[in-house]
């Protein structure tokens, strides 16, 4: 559980608390357990609402100091609209509101009235996605402040959730806090500095996985040389910190069955290396690896939740750095397929340490299909800005199925187009193919990089620059990192793979 926030579901019961939540419609109706709370406010509830121009429009928050005729510090009242049409989406939404009405109201102990206007009832599901919201809103990473205001620090919070049958909200919740910490452990890894977090650290921290049964092997740069993986060396020959590539293995399915696969690009710090970026703004590429968090954090919620699928998750890292021995422009390295390519740009790095990864990965493990998540271009900023993760595969089903997941979670992929006039804008005279088909069509042209190492598996690449790391704030994320990827990912899982 985070550190900042319990949950606990009860029943109405429950021990009184200084600060209560009330759910309300767009007619201003509450459920039956809030009624006699409402009732008691001096002209009930539609006072209330007028005076503060509360109409109980989802989204809309009522929020009441001291309220008179009850023995409350804080009331709030949060608005459901049509409480008919809520999604999960719109559940876990509410749950980061509450969270954070609640904790910039320095309160430490709330009932939550979780019901719906007229006595329905507020099924398991959507109740521990409320939860899985506050949960998530109540993330903060402050791991290095050593000075901390004391005014300014969040109070441990107890949420006491009341409505929903609580035996079937907790399996709920326990299942959904398992996606939960998968994210939040993503949000750990992009959030931490590169000195702090080399290749060998994050290769440690994804071996922290063993205790959920998952399997762990590391590849050293010794390892790695024997099976030719020249591409991913080439990035990592710059840097003083030796490479690792990591596979995760989770056996919840039939012994025999084909497993499906994650690949995760993980440059724990990019310079560019001998192409090197500007200095503005170079700081973030502490979170290049923000692909290769995910596939650890999803390795973690599937396991956590013992899912009924085998998966593996394979990331590569590495750092890019511009030292005498980094790989220069004009280079021609050999990948593990056989492969040549002529190294125009490098910082178009991130492209050659997933060529070795997937194709390890499918001539290793024969897979259903493999995703890769990658921070890889800004290209794809440009194209889809902070709010879709840019979607590229060769299969038309594993796509469709990505989107409904995105559809579902909230986490939203957007697919882009690949195709045959596009692969030859990285074709070259001097090699197999060149490692940057230049400015138009930056991340396609990425994509199609990518394609060409993963033969006929069904394939999905998932451009996370803008979604993984400097990601917009919403209800569910106030941070720099968001864990982009795990949700989306394990729904997908949850939706078609789970036997």
């Amino acid at each position: 559980m985070n550190k900042l926030t319990k949950i606990q579901f009860g029943k109405a019961s429950a021990a009184p608390a200084p600060a209560a939540v009330v759910l309300a419609d767009d007619s201003l109706a509450a459920g039956p357990l809030a009624a006699g709370l409402l009732d008691a406010l001096p002209g009930g509830l539609a006072r209330a609402a007028s005076a503060g121009g509360f109409k109980g429009k989802r989204g809309s928050k009522l929020d009441l100091v001291a309220p008179g005729g009850l023995d409350l510090d804080r009331l709030f009242v949060f608005g459901l609209g049509k409480a008919e049409d809520m999604q999960d989406t719109d559940w876990l939404k509410l749950g980061g509101s509450v969270q954070a009405a609640l904790a910039g109201a320095r309160a430490a102990d709330a009932i939550i009235y979780l019901e719906l206007p007229g006595g329905g009832e507020v099924s398991a599901k959507a109740a521990a996605q409320f939860a899985l919201g506050a949960k998530l809103r109540s993330y903060s990473f402050d791991a290095y402040k050593t000075k901390k205001d004391e005014d300014g620090q969040p109070v441990e919070l107890t949420l006491n959730i009341i409505g929903p049958e609580s035996k079937a909200a907790k399996k709920a919740f326990a299942d959904a806090e398992a996606v939960g910490d998968g994210v939040l452990l993503a949000r750990d890894l992009v959030n931490e500095p590169a000195n702090v977090l080399g290749p060998v650290e994050f290769a440690d921290r994804a071996a922290k996985l063993e205790k959920l049964g998952v399997e762990i092997e590391i590849l050293t740069e010794k390892e790695m040389k024997k099976l030719k993986m020249a591409a991913l060396l080439g990035v990592a020959q710059g840097s003083v910190r030796p490479p690792r590539l990591v596979i995760m293995r989770w056996n919840g399915g039939k012994k025999d069955e084909a497993p499906v696969a994650f690949v995760g690009k993980g440059v724990v710090f990019d310079t560019g290396g001998i192409s090197i970026k500007p200095a503005a703004g170079m700081e973030d590429m502490k979170g290049d690896m923000g692909g290769a968090a995910a596939v650890t954090g999803l390795m973690h919620a599937l396991a956590a939740r013992k899912a009924k699928v085998n998966v593996i998750g394979i990331i590569g890292l590495v750092e890019n750095m511009p030292d005498g021995n980094a790989q220069r422009p004009g280079d021609i390295v050999r990948a593990m397929s056989g492969t040549t390519i002529e190294i125009l740009n490098t910082d178009a790095e991130g492209r050659l340490v997933l060529a070795d990864a997937l194709w390890y990965t499918q001539e290793r493990f024969k897979p259903k299909f493999m995703i890769d998540l990658a921070t890889l271009t800004g290209a794809v900023i440009i194209a889809l800005g902070n709010q879709n993760a840019g979607l590229f595969s060769n299969n038309d089903e594993l796509a469709q199925r990505l989107f409904a997941a995105g559809e579902t979670t909230g986490e939203s992929v957007w697919r882009l187009p690949l195709s045959k006039a596009y692969d030859k804008l990285i074709d070259t005279p001097n090699a197999d193919v060149k490692n940057t088909g230049g400015r138009t069509a930056g991340s396609i042209t990425a994509a199609q990089f990518l394609q060409r190492f993963v033969n006929d598996v069904p394939w999905a690449h998932l451009d996370v620059a803008g979604t993984a790391m400097g990601s917009v704030k919403d209800e569910i994320s106030q941070g720099w990192a968001s864990g982009f990827g795990v949700r989306l990912l394990d729904q997908l899982v949850r939706d078609h793979y789970e036997g």
